[in-house]
C-alpha cells in the first residue's frame, strides 16, 4: 500500500526521537519531518532529569520548549556523610514531554499509536501494509541488551505523592544511601515537585535485571514511613537500565544495524555508561542532525554511527568505575564509591554527570585511598563484567 512522503521519518517517540523532532522543526520547518510512535502517548511513562551543566550550547533553549521543574541545588546522604551541592537541577516529566511536543509541532508531523513493521533506508512500512517513503530514516526505538557488551543494570521503582500536608523537603536528594543495602548499590531519589507533591524512587545498582516490584514496593513504603511522606500516589514509574563496563562496541553495532538506517538515542549508543543518563547526549544529537538536515540518509547513519563510536571512546573512563564499582568485595560496600566521589570538588562532579571530566579530575577520582582494593579492582577492570542480557534473556 502506497503513501506518504517525508523528508526524515524518525521512529521512536521516546526521549530521543522527540527531540529529534523538535530539534529539525525549529531549525528547519521547511524539511518534512515525521515521527512515528507505537504507543498513543510520545515519551512513555518516565521522568527524565539532568544538571544544566550537562547541557550543550543550545540545549537549554531546546529543552525551554517544555514545562520543567528546576531547583537551585541538591543533597546528597550516606552513611557517614551529607552534602548540599549549588549546581542547578532539572527534571522534566513524560507527560509534559508529550504535551510540549504536539504544542510545538505540527499535528501531521505526529504519528500515534502505529506500530512500524519493518524499516529501511528508503522509508518505513507501518502494521497494515502502509508505506511511508523518506530521504533519511532515524532509528530511536531503544537500547537492545546483547552480548557483545558487559555490565550490570541499574533497577528502580518510583512513585509521585501527594501528601497530607506540606513535606518540608526543599530541594532534590539525588542520592541517600543511608538506607539498607540490598544485593547491590542502593539509594532512594527524592525529588519535591511542589509544596505537597513528591517523587520517591529506589534505585540499585546490581548485578542482574532483577525487578522485584513488591520488594520495592514494600521498601518505599517503610521509607515514606519513616521520613513522613505517605500520601495519595498520582502516578508510578518502573525501568532497567543498562551499566555498561565494556565489551566489542563495534560488533554491538554491527548487530543493531539496518543498512542506510541511521541511529540515535540509547539504541545507537548515546547514554553515560555509569549513571545511565541520556537526556544530555539526546540534546547534543539532536542539535548536530538539525544542523545536518539535508544530508542523505547513508550519511546521516555514517555520522551518527561516527558521533557513537567518539562518544565510546570518551566515556571510557566512566566505564572503567563502572568495572570498579561492580567489582566491590562485597555489593553493600558499593555505595563507599559514591561516598567518597561526593567529598570531591563541585565543579568535578559537574563534569563527571556531563561525562567531560578532564585528566586532573580522572585522577583525582581514582587517587587516594581506592574504593575498592587494589588488586580486585584490577580483576574488575580485565573481566569487565558478564555480558548484558535483558529481562526474560
Amino acid at each position: 500500500m502506497s503513501g506518504r512522503r517525508v523528508e526524515i521519518a524518525i521512529v521512536g517517540g521516546g526521549l530521543a526521537g522527540g527531540l529529534l523532532a523538535l530539534a529539525l522543526h525549529r531549525a528547519r520547518p521547511d524539511v518534512a519531518t515525521l515521527l512515528i510512535e507505537r504507543n498513543a502517548v510520545l515519551g512513555g511513562n518516565h521522568r527524565w532529569s539532568w544538571f544544566a551543566s550537562d547541557l550543550p550550547p543550545g540545549g537549554g533553549e531546546l529543552l525551554g520548549r517544555f514545562r520543567t521543574t528546576a531547583w537551585d541545588g541538591y543533597e546528597v546522604r550516606f552513611p557517614a556523610y551529607r552534602r548540599r551541592l549549588g549546581s542547578t537541577y532539572a527534571s522534566l516529566a513524560s507527560t509534559d514531554f508529550d504535551a510540549g511536543l504536539r504544542r510545538e509541532l505540527p499535528a501531521a508531523s505526529i504519528v500515534a499509536g502505529r506500530a512500524v513493521a519493518a524499516l529501511d533506508g528508503g522509508g518505513v512500512t507501518l502494521d497494515g501494509g502502509e508505506r511511508i517513503s523518506a530521504r533519511a530514516v532515524i532509528d530511536c526505538r531503544g537500547f537492545a541488551a546483547e552480548g557483545a557488551l558487559t555490565g550490570g543494570w541499574q533497577v528502580f521503582l518510583g512513585r509521585h505523592l501527594r501528601t497530607p500536608r506540606p513535606h518540608g523537603i526543599a530541594r532534590p536528594v539525588i542520592m541517600d544511601a543511608a538506607v539498607a543495602q540490598h544485593g547491590g548499590y542502593r539509594f532512594v531519589y527524592l525529588l519535591p515537585l511542589g509544596a505537597d507533591e513528591i517523587f520517591v524512587e529506589d534505585t540499585y545498582y546490581q548485578d542482574r535485571p532483577t525487578l522485584d516490584r513488591g520488594a520495592l514496593s514494600g521498601r518505599i513504603d517503610h521509607y515514606c514511613t519513616r521520613h513522613g511522606l505517605e500520601g495519595d500516589i498520582l502516578g508510578r514509574e518502573a525501568g532497567v537500565l543498562p551499566v555498561v563496563t565494556g565489551g566489542d562496541f563495534a560488533r554491538w553495532q554491527r548487530a543493531g544495524a539496518i543498512e542506510g538506517v541511521a541511529r540515535a538515542g540509547a539504541g545507537g549508543g548515546f547514554f553515560h555508561p555509569l549513571t545511565s543518563y541520556t537526556l544530555p547526549f539526546a540534546v547534543e544529537t539532536a542539535l548536530a542532525v538539525a544542523a545536518e538536515a539535508d544530508l542523505p540518509g547513508d550519511q546521516l547513519a555514517a555520522l551518527l554511527a561516527t558521533r557513537a563510536r567518539q562518544a565510546w571512546r570518551r566515556t571510557r573512563f566512566y566505564r572503567r568505575l563502572g568495572a570498579m564499582l561492580f567489582g566491590a568485595a562485597a555489593p553493600e560496600t558499593r555505595y563507599r564509591v559514591f561516598e567518597r566521589f561526593y567529598r570531591l570538588d563541585e565543579g568535578l562532579i559537574e563534569r563527571f554527570y556531563a561525562a567531560r571530566s578532564t585528566a586532573r579530575d580522572k585522577a583525582r577520582v581514582l587517587v587516594g585511598k581506592p574504593p575498592v582494593p587494589v588488586l580486585r579492582a584490577l580483576g574488575a577492570l580485565a573481566r569487565a563484567g558478564p555480558p548484558l542480557q535483558g529481562p526474560g534473556q
